[in-house]
């Protein structure tokens, strides 16, 4: 892939994970504080509070493309939790098919995470900028 292309998983995933962190702010009964309670986390407020302000934060970053796999590596945690405490936990009672349909977007989403981890943020960001003007102060 084109390094030029990255820049729409970039921003997919950055808009994404800035959306839902502003709204478990926005509509903490439902996607904040509340749907922790309804999954049985400790410190309920606390832990939605601190995942919303890590989606909003890295997300932006991951969107404007600055310290890009730093700013994935916490959402890459907050996917993994959320895959297991909302969908692998159900599989028993839900069965396979029925959970894999509604995880399809987390699966994409974790694997574009990881994508952005490994490739960076390449053309179109601040680190490609940031990148450019460290090789052509060495020359």
């Amino acid at each position: 892939m084109p390094n030029k292309y990255i820049v729409f998983i970039r921003i997919a995933f950055g808009l994404i994970f800035l959306s839902e962190g502003i709204q478990k702010f926005l509509f903490p009964e439902i996607r904040g504080v509340g749907r922790f309670i309804e999954l049985g986390f400790a410190y309920p407020e606390f832990t939605s509070y601190m995942v919303g302000s890590f989606e909003v934060i890295c997300g932006i970053l991951v969107l404007i493309g600055l310290a890009t796999r730093f700013a994935s590596v916490p959402l890459l945690v907050i996917m993994i939790v959320a895959i297991t405490t909302t969908k692998i936990s159900h599989i028993l009672e839900d069965g396979f098919w029925v959970i894999a349909h509604a995880a399809r977007t987390n699966f994409a989403m974790l694997f574009s995470n990881l994508f952005l981890i490994f490739s960076g943020s390449r053309t179109f960001s601040i680190d490609g900028l940031i990148g450019r003007e460290r090789n052509s102060s060495t020359n």
